[in-house]
């Protein structure tokens, strides 16, 4: 299975793409202090780095199917519909393997607890800011809209 773009769509919505003054995306620091371009490329980014919207989309999309698509797919061990799967790849876009893999919420899917998975994506509401971890409110609408991509349900408007 592969995203859709519906949750192509959240992944761009929640992760955003930063530009200067010519439209072109730039290095930022997200909240939690690490060097961010494109949606949400962190990997050997730097201060002053500058990539065409182009390159973010394909970066995006390559990343999404070497890796968190795969994810999905080696942890995940029910069957999942396009809606579920698109949440989730979402999800560890955002949190990573790691947690994941460790998680409450996963043992709970691959025992078909499906009920069970909206709370459990909501709880990831915090990050390390500053060496604390903190609840952030543009991380508690991304898991909202997780939770109601996974559900099935309209997320757009959260």
């Amino acid at each position: 299975m592969n995203i859709s773009e519906e949750g192509l769509a959240l992944i761009k919505k929640f992760e955003g793409c930063p530009v200067n003054g010519a439209g072109d995306p730039i290095a930022y620091l997200c909240p939690a202090g690490v060097w961010t371009i494109g949606y949400g490329h962190t990997k050997r980014v730097k201060e002053h780095d500058r990539w065409s919207k182009d390159h973010a989309d394909f970066i995006l999309r390559e990343e999404i199917e070497d890796e968190y698509e795969k994810h999905i797919q080696d942890l995940v061990k029910v069957k999942l519909e396009q809606h579920q799967f698109d949440a989730l790849v979402a999800f560890v876009f955002n949190l990573g393997y790691g947690n994941l893999k460790a998680s409450t919420l996963l043992k709970l899917l691959n025992a078909g607890d499906y009920h069970l998975i909206p709370n459990q994506i909501k709880r990831w509401n915090k990050a390390t800011v500053d060496g604390e971890k903190v609840v952030l409110d543009g991380l508690i609408r991304r898991r909202e809209a997780e939770s109601l991509l996974f559900e099935g349900k309209e997320w757009s408007k959260v």
